[in-house]
């Protein structure tokens, strides 16, 4: 929790509790369902948790604002980022029930208003957001041609609607079919600590 009080100082005591929860809730469901590998639980902030909240720093949301979060897993980036932003709407989706169970439990146990984990394969979403959030998930091609129906129209934020993902490595062969509009965050623009060098936010305005 102290690197998450570093770069967010701001957060409320209710924000600052419900983060401060997930160490103890990961690591209780993960005992029972593996979402997160063994190696990498006792990561989890570093890792997961402050990984999800890049997307906060790349563009912090307004009230109002509607985030699907694609390919969720076992919550994240959706739930983080849906504790940072209480007055946005999340809906998190994944094709793996199991996954979707551990979102759905630890929602729950937060006392999340804002977030709704529904077991669905991004195919058959048929709801419109204003953003679709996802963290490596697939090239960004292949998400662009599932998830471009999913895209509202109605526009409040001080980007245009459309897809941000955090993504790892080489990234100029999926970028390229959209280098004239893509734009690429990298990470340790936010975070000085070195796991992040080599990962980045990609916006893709749809």
């Amino acid at each position: 929790m102290e690197l998450i009080e570093q770069y967010f100082p701001e957060l409320t005591p209710e924000q600052h509790d419900q983060l401060a929860a997930l160490d103890d809730l990961y690591h209780e469901w993960n005992a029972k369902i593996n979402v997160i590998s063994r190696k990498d639980i006792d990561n989890l902030y570093l890792h997961h948790v402050l990984h999800s909240m890049a997307i906060g720093k790349f563009l912090p949301f307004k009230p109002g604002t509607t985030v699907l979060d694609f390919g969720t897993g076992g919550g994240f980036p959706g739930i983080p980022l849906a504790i940072l932003f209480p007055d946005c709407q999340f809906t998190l989706i994944d094709g793996t029930g199991k996954k979707i169970r551990v979102a759905q439990e630890v929602c729950l146990a937060l006392g999340l208003k804002n977030c709704t984990p529904i077991h669905r394969r991004g195919e058959e979403e048929t709801g419109h957001y204003q953003f679709v959030v996802s963290r490596a998930v697939m090239p960004l091609p292949d998400l662009v041609k599932i998830v471009r129906k999913n895209i509202a129209k109605e526009q409040s934020n001080a980007l245009p609607n459309g897809i941000i993902c955090l993504k790892g490595g080489d990234l100029q062969a999926e970028t390229a079919p959209f280098r004239r509009i893509v734009q690429t965050e990298e990470l340790t623009n936010y975070f000085k600590e070195d796991w992040f060098r080599q990962k980045y936010c990609i916006y893709l305005p749809l």
